[in-house]
């Protein structure tokens, strides 16, 4: 599957930067946020399937896509204000429907932490914030001056990186490939970059501090909530899914089989299919109805 055809650019002011969006649809707002280093078209296929009955808001997170970067630091409080300003900025006036990729859940907890009547449910994909394991990738960024260095824009790093996404290398198509080459070849991608993965951890990993605050906060929230893994992520291991049902034993949780960190693309229609269950139950306030399946253990990953 390809990634898609990009669709025309659109762009709104947010305190003061330029910030590529994409807005489809009508119905309870969605905001569809990506991962670190990534952007907008990673939510593409489920953008336009969820615009047939929600308003569905994607979004390139500063400094990343076609949007400008911050002007302060980049940390994950940084990042869930601008999501929370973005919000304002579009007149978007009731709870919304957060759905995070990566680095893009855990500004999404983030948010629902810092303005919990913003927020109406939380679909949390791979999600950073549940463990301390990632990618010997990341945390080499955040050795000094490796990291600037391991990140000069190749093909071939740009082809390494999207095969460490997916379990299918048929997704690793040269669009997509020809796609990461251009964000990591704008001239503050690097800097923006740096600056998330050294607030976020150390060589070690994923820091313990922000993650133990967060997700006890996210705990006291009585917020829908629905937590998927891909069984075969490289980036954030499945493992991290057992973490995230022993904190929040009250969500709704999933491991796609054969599926790497990106199930939203490589699962993508029984991904949306979950998805839209899962906002339905949200927005009616029904109690949860996910199938005994969806409580499997990550251990049974295999």
């Amino acid at each position: 599957m390809s990634a898609g055809t990009a669709p025309r650019p659109r762009h709104v002011t947010v305190d003061g930067r330029r910030v590529c969006h994409r807005v489809d649809g009508d119905g309870p707002p969605v905001v569809l946020l990506h991962g670190i280093a990534r952007s907008q078209r990673d939510f593409t296929e489920q953008h336009e399937l969820l615009a047939r009955g929600f308003r569905v808001h994607s979004v390139d997170l500063p400094g990343y896509g076609g949007s400008l970067p911050m002007t302060e630091p980049y940390t994950l409080p940084a990042l869930a204000r601008f999501v929370g300003h973005y919000l304002d900025a579009v007149g978007v006036d009731r709870p919304a429907h957060l759905v995070g990729n990566s680095l893009g859940g855990a500004i999404a907890m983030r948010l629902a932490v810092a303005e919990p009547d913003r927020v109406a449910s939380l679909a949390l994909v791979n999600p950073a914030g549940f463990g301390q394991e990632v990618t010997i990738a990341l945390r080499l960024l955040t050795l000094r001056p490796l990291g600037r260095l391991l990140l000069r824009p190749s093909r071939a790093l740009a082809r390494r990186t999207e095969r460490a996404l997916f379990h299918d290398p048929a997704f690793v198509t040269e669009e997509r490939i020809d796609h990461a080459l251009t964000l990591a070849r704008q001239p503050y991608t690097a800097r923006v970059l740096l600056e998330t993965v050294r607030h976020l951890g150390t060589v070690k990993g994923v820091h313990p501090a922000w993650r133990e605050e967060l997700l006890t906060e996210v705990a006291r929230l009585d917020l829908p909530t629905w937590i998927v893994w891909g069984d075969r992520d490289l980036i954030l291991p499945a493992t991290h899914l057992d973490a995230a049902r022993a904190r929040l034993p009250r969500a709704r949780t999933h491991l796609f089989r054969d599926c790497g960190h990106m199930p939203q693309i490589e699962h993508a229609e029984e991904f949306h299919r979950m998805l839209v269950d899962f906002l339905t139950a949200a927005e009616t306030g029904e109690p949860d109805r996910a199938p005994a399946g969806d409580r499997a253990t990550a251990g049974e990953a295999g």
